[in-house]
């Protein structure tokens, strides 16, 4: 049996006496698209920060490819690309500039990275504005170019907050295709979302997290049942009703 690519285990972290995320357990497995899903200042963002290594946690593990985000954190960075839900990017430089840089990061082969830009970029409908500065480019350009940041490595686990905010209903279509081919590639895709309907259509897996606990966590399918994820969700969320976390395992 194939090893998780993110195993999340009784991870708790605190601020002060409140509890943000509370002995959160999941794995997301080679090739899943995994949804993360809960009203805001439910610990999504935490937890993702978590697992990324930009926010530090109290309790429990996180492991991916194996290797502890405590103990192998650059491990872990070298095969890990994340989106922010608000991502930050120099100004300064020109959108290839950009992707260059990080592709030097990931040491990405000049013939390699070249294709791969090319590729996303014209489906993204962004090579026209590769040589412009990036504080020349609209929300959705931005968020298009760290998309193709993150994709230029292709990385193991690739880690999103919001990503389809601010993207055009064609490039929204073409995100959603490049995930699931990074996914289809044995990669796996963790990303929180409030479009429910999105998630519902696009993750194998998803979880529901409220008052940093995860109340139902498996296969799509059986967490939506005969309902719809948005019916699962307001009843968890607005009804106070509680379902039993099962394993994504």
């Amino acid at each position: 049996m194939a090893s998780p690519v993110l195993s999340v285990n009784h991870v708790v972290k605190t601020f002060g006496a409140k509890r943000a995320v509370d002995d959160a357990t999941l794995d997301v497995m080679p090739g899943d698209i995994f949804g993360f899903v809960g009203h805001n200042g439910a610990g999504k963002t935490t937890l993702i920060r978590s697992i990324v290594g930009v926010t530090g946690f109290d309790e429990g593990d996180i492991r991916i490819a194996g290797q502890s985000v405590r103990t192998d954190a650059l491990a872990c960075k070298r095969v890990t690309a994340y989106v922010p839900d608000n991502p930050d990017i120099y100004e300064f430089l020109t959108g290839i500039q950009y992707l260059n840089y990080l592709s030097d990061i990931f040491e990405v082969p000049a013939d390699v990275r070249e294709a791969r830009i090319r590729q996303f970029a014209d489906r993204l409908g962004l090579t026209s504005a590769l040589g412009d500065l990036v504080s020349s480019y609209s929300h959705g350009m931005r968020q298009k170019l760290v998309l193709i940041g993150a994709l230029v490595h292709e990385p193991t686990l690739l880690v999103l907050d919001e990503p389809f905010v601010g993207l055009d209903p064609e490039a929204s279509f073409q995100v959603k295709e490049m995930l699931r081919e990074l996914a289809d590639g044995g990669s796996a895709v963790f990303f929180s979302s409030h479009v429910l309907e999105v998630v519902e259509k696009l993750c194998d897996k998803v979880a529901i997290i409220k008052q940093g606990q995860l109340r139902a966590c498996g296969r799509t399918a059986e967490v939506v049942g005969d309902e719809s994820l948005e019916d699962v969700f307001l009843d968890m969320i607005d009804r106070g009703a509680t379902a039993s976390a099962a394993g994504a395992r």
